[in-house]
């Protein structure tokens, strides 16, 4: 395997995994790893990773559920897309497979499979500018290529009935997460919030949903992030 000038291959530091990482491109932070640990697994899930960038999520809740079927990576950015693969090619992962098209053109042939789909999706809104440089990095962070609103509807297509969705995203946008879960058919079912250290606000939640699934939302004791880092 060949890296690329700017890629370098990194430590995930559970069960001897490496990633590999374009340092000019986006990088994932701790809140990728806050979703993959927020879900537990099930035996022969079928998993998808919406937004996978270089695959952190997906891969990363393989190793923690080792049971787990399958995970399918789904990223639009070639270079990320790409990425991902030489780190499935990396560590042997025969369960992992990466898919280079949007969210919105996942083909109907994966439409009521997946018994879970995780997604760290952008979390701002569309306003603002950004330089021509940035553009690869500003569609990971900014609702520019897809909304909310269009994940959650195309993560209720994917889902079988009884799947579960499970996302990250901005504190402040909590109530627009769980209207838009609840309004497309995806019960919230757990919901967690995330600070910078004890007492501190909230900067983020985590929220778990399940296609079809009764009401009621059990909230769980805010978690503590002390190792809270900025994207690059």
């Amino acid at each position: 395997m060949q890296l690329e000038e700017n890629e370098r291959i990194e430590e995930l530091l559970i069960d001897n995994l490496k990633i590999v990482q374009n340092v000019s491109l986006y990088r994932f932070t701790s809140d990728s790893v806050l979703l993959s640990r927020f879900v537990k697994g099930k035996r022969k899930e079928r998993v998808a990773d919406f937004c996978s960038g270089s695959g952190i999520v997906g891969i990363h809740f393989l190793a923690l559920n080792p049971l787990t079927e399958s995970v399918t990576l789904f990223e639009m950015q070639k270079e990320l897309f790409e990425t991902s693969l030489k780190t499935i090619a990396l560590n042997g992962l025969e369960k992992v497979r990466a898919e280079n098209l949007r969210v919105q053109d996942i083909p109907k042939e994966y439409d009521d499979r997946f018994s879970l789909i995780l997604c760290n999706p952008p979390y701002e809104k569309p306003t603002g500018g950004f330089e021509n440089a940035d553009y690869k990095k500003a569609i990971c962070r900014k609702e520019l290529t897809i909304t909310l609103q269009e994940i959650v509807a195309v993560a209720y297509k994917k889902l079988k009935f009884g799947g579960r969705f499970a996302l990250v995203n901005r504190a402040d946008r909590v109530a627009e997460v769980l209207f838009a879960l609840k309004s497309s058919g995806i019960e919230p079912k757990r919901l967690q919030f995330v600070s910078g250290a004890s007492g501190e606000k909230p900067y983020l939640c985590l929220v778990e949903g399940v296609k079809g699934g009764k009401e009621g939302v059990e909230v769980l004791p805010t978690l503590v992030n002390d190792k809270r880092s900025e994207s690059v």
